[in-house]
């Protein structure tokens, strides 16, 4: 049985080229029975449009949104400028898949996918869930690549484009809910290049229509393009991560669909062999439930998401918000009115003590770099002592170097509580402030404005995304992206999201 996309667009790259000379091809190949691995590809296969619930879609929407717009503020990044460049010099034009940002500016499918998720998770700014992961951004830039690559008269539907993206969330909240170890902050693969790369990869299987067995395939695949290390976080190359977790997902379901094979147990516990146990010491998976069983009920379901007021890692909303309380207290202290007041908040702290969790690359006392900044609990706790809030600037060169910052940042403490975790639903974050009077002001966050326990409205979501957007897009495109998400699941074809985003 052959299935077939034909190409209507213009010509890609030589690698794309040798895939699809004339169709994309899917041949059904017999299927592994009784693995977990072949119970994902059924899953991917066989869930359909009237398994997402009115709550689906409504989180996942504002994912989609949300998503997006943390991608086009982050097009104006340097990192994302050195990944655009590269690929534009490196590769052969390929103008079929549009990228954020630029007018006129359009790479091969997988290439377009891996400048998207660098651009999504340039300032850390993405979506985030538990177990610690960014699913959004490893997702969305591989399905809006995949869509542009379609022909026009083959674009999916907005309900199917939203089922693949849901497929591809929920691949990676199963994989991460299969080990204890990745329920906490992690330690050595940073987890979008282990489960975001397969979240990819079915998303794309799913949105491609791929027989199951090449569903199956297509995770196989991609778990041999999967994992980096956390030594690369608050660094350039962090970013990277998210651009090929997409980009190599894509790759994965493309491969998978002109006939590459790979183990058909690579999501098993297999005795004596390494599969997606690799990554984890203490993997033990569960089949998943056939979309033609009773009770199927997705992840996104009974967990919201987690969405940042702030571009930076998770764990700094927890003392940001901490040390705004304080941020207040100081105010009443100086009978100070408004925000800021910087040189009369340094006179009057003395000592300055966190009480967070113990993760030592989010551990940074002096960050030297927007990178840097962006995970450490003492620069964003200064920062909102300072401020009473952090915001996109607060990440500036100019506000990095504030002397007021540097001289708070010298006066900090940490100390790591038996009762806090490094786990992002169970944390809490805590900042004590000594005067110089000696008085003591606290302030402790045990669940921030834009945890999935305490999601952020759709008013604060939509007044995110306008800002984000609005720096790269004039605002009938920003008002448009809106209104195109917003009925996403009544559109008969993706190309009003895709026209507005080009």
């Amino acid at each position: 049985m052959l299935f077939k996309v034909q190409r209507s667009f213009r010509p890609m790259s030589a690698t794309l080229r040798g895939l699809h000379q004339s169709a994309l091809e899917v041949i059904q190949r017999p299927a592994s029975e009784d693995s977990v691995t072949d119970s994902f590809g059924q899953f991917i296969q066989g869930v359909q449009p009237h398994h997402l619930t009115p709550t689906l879609l409504h989180r996942s929407k504002r994912m989609v949104l949300d998503s997006i717009g943390v991608g086009l503020l982050g097009s104006t990044t340097h990192v994302f400028q050195l990944a655009l460049q590269h690929c534009q010099h490196m590769y052969a034009p390929d103008d079929v898949s549009s990228v954020y940002g630029r007018r006129g500016t359009r790479l091969s499918p997988t290439l377009a996918a891996f400048v998207n998720g660098v651009a999504t998770h340039s300032m850390d700014f993405d979506d985030t869930w538990h177990p610690a992961t960014h699913p959004s951004g490893a997702v969305l830039p591989a399905l809006l690549a995949v869509s542009d690559m379609l022909p026009n008269n083959r674009k999916p539907s907005g309900r199917d484009f939203l089922l693949a993206f849901n497929v591809g969330i929920e691949v990676q909240g199963r994989l991460m809910r299969f080990s204890n170890e990745a329920q906490n902050i992690p330690k050595r693969f940073h987890p979008p290049t282990v489960v975001g790369t397969l979240g990819s990869a079915a998303a794309c299987a799913r949105l491609l229509s791929l027989e199951r067995s090449q569903c199956s395939h297509a995770l196989a695949i991609a778990a041999s393009l999967s994992g980096a290390p956390m030594a690369n976080a608050a660094t350039q190359s962090k970013p990277l991560h998210i651009g090929n977790a997409a980009r190599l997902g894509l790759e994965a379901a493309l491969l998978s669909s002109i006939g590459l094979e790979a183990s058909p147990r690579v999501l098993d516990d297999t005795s004596g062999v390494a599969g997606f146990s690799a990554f984890y010491e203490d993997y033990a998976p569960q089949p998943l439930t056939s979309p033609e069983e009773a009770g199927l009920r997705f992840l996104l379901e009974d967990q919201d998401m987690g969405f940042k007021r702030f571009p930076a890692h998770l764990g700094m909303h927890w003392v940001a918000d901490a040390a705004a309380s304080v941020h207040k207290l100081l105010l009443g202290e100086l009978g100070s009115q408004g925000m800021g007041r910087g040189s009369q908040v340094v006179g009057q702290v003395q000592d300055i003590l966190l009480r967070v969790p113990h993760s030592k690359y989010i551990n940074r006392p002096f960050p030297e770099s927007e990178h840097q900044a962006r995970h450490s609990f003492q620069f964003n706790a200064c920062s909102a002592l300072l401020d009473g809030e952090v915001t996109v600037l607060s990440f500036s060169q100019e506000a990095l170097q504030r002397p007021d910052l540097l001289a708070l940042l010298g006066r900090v403490r940490v100390e790591h509580p038996h009762d806090n975790p490094a786990n992002f639903d169970n944390m809490y974050g805590e900042v004590q402030v000594t005067l110089v009077g000696g008085d003591v002001l606290k302030g402790r966050c045990d669940t921030f404005y834009g945890h999935w326990r305490n999601p952020l409205t759709n008013e604060s979501l939509k007044k995110k995304f306008c800002s984000n957007a609005g720096a790269v897009l004039p605002r009938e495109k920003v008002e448009g992206l809106i209104e195109a998400v917003e009925g996403l699941d009544s559109l008969e074809d993706c190309s009003r999201l895709l026209a507005q985003l080009q």
